[in-house]
């Protein structure tokens, strides 16, 4: 296990895909208007890459056609004081080819938002990093009962 300077535990690669693989919703973080912008988006890990649904005329998909983006997942324990935070950087690119988009629709991912969501987005997972908190004793303040 390798500590970092701040005391955090670096996870390796295979773990913070394990991660994003179990993690419900992420956040997705592109340019808009050249400043940056985050969405939260129900996703799934396909592979490596992270495949977004989303509305063919979204704000997000066109902001994420062939653009440079990040993706952060993170859980954490209140009352523990622990936590873990996945970070990816890659390239978002609009899935147009048939075959591709028949396969991605049989993905277990259903969007949360209303209306019609037929425009996927995959991200690549070129640069991947991640970090965890170890848990250690708190005294209880009563906070977390």
């Amino acid at each position: 296990m390798t500590i970092d300077t701040a005391g955090l535990e670096v996870l390796e690669r295979q773990e913070c895909l394990w991660l994003l693989a179990a993690a419900p919703i992420g956040r997705i973080v592109f340019t808009d208007r050249a400043l940056p912008a985050v969405q939260p988006v129900n996703f799934a890990l396909h592979g490596a890459d992270i495949i977004v649904r989303t509305s063919s005329g979204s704000k997000l998909a066109r902001a994420t056609r062939d653009a440079v983006v990040a993706f952060e997942v993170d859980d954490y324990d209140v009352c523990a004081r622990t936590g873990w935070s996945v970070m990816v950087v890659g390239t978002g690119r609009a899935v147009t080819d048939p075959d591709e988009v028949a396969e991605l629709e049989r993905l277990p991912l259903r969007p949360w938002a209303p209306g019609p969501r037929s425009h996927f987005i995959r991200v690549e997972t070129d640069i991947i990093t991640g970090r965890r908190i170890p848990g250690r004793y708190v005294e209880p303040d009563g906070a977390c009962g």
